[in-house]
């Protein structure tokens, strides 16, 4: 029986376990039974070959060992992140940008260094790593070629060398074509990814991504003829898995609204109520699909509230997107695109508010950040170390992430081309990467983890 010792950064998905006993007479044998013993582990510790990860290293009783080493009795078994993945204090940002991927690495709240760039010259709409397996997907659309998504185990390998998915890919009978890939969401299930794309439309994964099968019930919603695009198009770019139960999910759509789903997508139903779309004539609201979602997110530990940033208006959802709670009073405009949640606190959000659709920058040249902790009850500005002089910029919809630590990594880009990031929660910032082309999509996570 060996005793198995997990870093800090490992342990809640142990059961806040730090040591745990596991039979097995090599290296990889225990670690195997640990992914067994807790199925939360599969994918950060083992590849999903059974393989030791590269950049996890392994110690036997103070010693580096292989995954074939045999274990003596009472073996001490540590795993800690391997100097080429970086401390356990350190963050791996993927920024899509207009003209690659980026792929930063460095200390949380801090300065980045460049670790790699692939994709160069060619508009990376989405990239974000797999927590579940660590696999990194970027969604690409070439100028020339149209939009693929291709997946790598490893973000800084070159181009060559990243696999590209079959898909998504609309079939002959759908009379349709995948525009471009918005988002790539890790599903409830093991192996089950969720694509957005435009025109609007979801793609499922079953095999964590090789392959695609678009949802027909949405695809052939009755309303949809009746679906207007917002400024980038008719597109689905948020999807919301319910933490546990694989059969709901809620969905975003510019500008056709929430669509939810209590039964893995086979029939559709749309979550408005409470929405005012400002834009529309006050006498055409009560019969408009002209419901313009920029950014849909769900609190994992309460997946009954939800937060959105509409096209004028920031609302709360306390029934999983039935109904909706105007929840802007206390910011300096309703309009912006990205939202965030603390995945620890589902009272505890963040917007970047911008001036307004007719002058998308934020406002008085100031660049804040604005959280909430009582679910919108009240904001308050968080700009500390963000420039708050002559800073007319812009931040997209996918373009605001954390890292899910505790105190939370925030992360943010502008068209501009810098990148911001605080590792306090928002109480202090600095810039992270400057003159990069501009960022369509941040997220983030821990080296090591």
């Amino acid at each position: 029986m060996a005793k198995i010792q997990l870093p800090s950064s490992l342990m809640h998905l142990a059961g806040d376990r730090r040591e745990i006993d596991v039979p097995g007479g090599t290296v990889l044998e225990v670690l195997r039974g640990l992914v067994a013993e807790s199925p939360s582990l599969s994918g950060w510790v083992l590849d999903e070959r059974g393989a030791l990860r590269p950049h996890v290293a392994v110690f036997v009783d103070g010693a580096q060992a292989a995954g074939d080493q045999p274990l003596g009795p009472a073996a001490l078994v540590q795993v800690v992140p391997a100097i080429s993945g970086g401390s356990e204090r350190e963050v791996e940002v993927l920024a899509g940008t207009r003209k690659g991927l980026f792929v930063l690495r460095g200390p949380r709240g801090g300065r980045l260094r460049l670790a790699a760039r692939v994709f160069a010259g060619q508009p990376v709409e989405y990239a974000v790593r797999d927590p579940r397996t660590g696999r990194v997907f970027a969604a690409v659309t070439h100028g020339q070629y149209g939009p693929h998504l291709f997946a790598s185990d490893d973000p800084t390998a070159p181009e060559e060398a990243w696999e590209r998915n079959a898909g998504p890919a609309f079939p002959t009978e759908a009379d349709g074509a995948v525009e471009r890939i918005w988002v790539v969401e890790p599903g409830v299930e093991d192996g089950v990814l969720w694509a957005g794309v435009a025109p609007a439309a979801l793609f499922r994964s079953a095999d964590g991504g090789r392959t695609w099968e678009l949802n027909r019930a949405l695809w052939d919603e009755p309303s949809r003829p009746g679906w207007q695009g917002g400024f980038g198009g008719l597109c689905l770019h948020s999807i919301c898995p319910w933490p546990g139960e694989p059969e709901r999910l809620a969905v975003g759509v510019s500008s056709a609204g929430v669509w939810l789903t209590d039964d893995g997508g086979r029939s559709w139903r749309r979550g408005v109520r409470g929405l005012v779309p400002r834009y529309v004539p006050e006498e055409a609201r009560p019969t408009t699909t002209m419901f313009c979602i920029h950014s849909l997110r769900r609190a994992p530990l309460e997946p009954s509230t939800l937060y959105m940033q509409f096209h004028g208006g920031v609302y709360r959802s306390d029934d999983a997107g039935e109904s909706w709670i105007d929840i802007a009073p206390g910011l300096p405009a309703d309009f912006g695109f990205p939202v965030a949640i603390d995945p620890h606190d589902p009272a505890r959000a963040f917007v970047i508010p911008l001036v307004a659709d007719y002058d998308r920058v934020t406002p008085d040249g100031r660049l804040r950040v604005y959280e909430t902790r009582d679910r919108g009850a009240s904001w308050r500005a968080l700009g500390e170390g963000l420039p708050q002089n002559g800073s007319y910029l812009t931040v997209l919809r996918q373009a605001f992430g954390h890292d899910g630590e505790n105190p939370l990594g925030l992360y943010f880009g502008a068209e501009s081309g810098e990148l911001f990031a605080s590792g306090d929660g928002g109480e202090s910032w600095a810039l992270a990467a400057e003159r990069l082309p501009p960022i369509l999509s941040v997220r983030a996570s821990r080296l090591g983890a």
